[in-house]
């Protein structure tokens, strides 16, 4: 497996879509709009590929100085536990400097994966949930 990064674009809505469906992440990708408004208003998209094949995928919202929110890391499920996860997050912290902060929200079922790629989970934290 080759896999190569880019953090030099935005892949293709329907691209998007598709590595959501099968990496299992929770995503409103009958909403193609919402999608591609998602990433319309992000500013740090770093993109794994095997190919031509979008294989995983991390956006985030940042100021490049102090904070980062890492709001999607998404893997296509047949390429997972291969360190493309890990990649995406370290390619991430790269780009942001060791002066900012990366923070994320886990899904339920990924809580145990964030402390082993060395996130420390956060006691002080509050949200508004979304409507819809």
């Amino acid at each position: 497996m080759n896999i190569t990064y880019k953090t030099d674009f935005t892949p293709d809505t329907q691209l998007i879509i598709d590595l959501y469906n099968s990496s299992g992440i929770n995503r409103p990708t009958a909403d193609r709009d919402r999608i591609e408004m998602m990433y319309t208003n992000s500013n740090l998209v770093v993109t794994a590929w095997d190919g031509e094949t979008l294989v995983g995928i991390a956006r985030s919202l940042t100021d490049f100085c102090y904070a980062c929110y890492l709001s999607d890391l998404a893997v296509r499920k047949e390429y997972q536990a291969a360190g493309i996860g890990r990649q995406l997050i370290a390619l991430t912290k790269e780009i942001i400097g060791e002066q900012s902060m990366l923070l994320l929200l886990s899904a339920p079922a990924a809580m145990d994966y964030y402390p082993k790629v060395g996130f420390d989970k956060v006691e002080n934290g509050f949200m508004i949930k979304r409507s819809r």
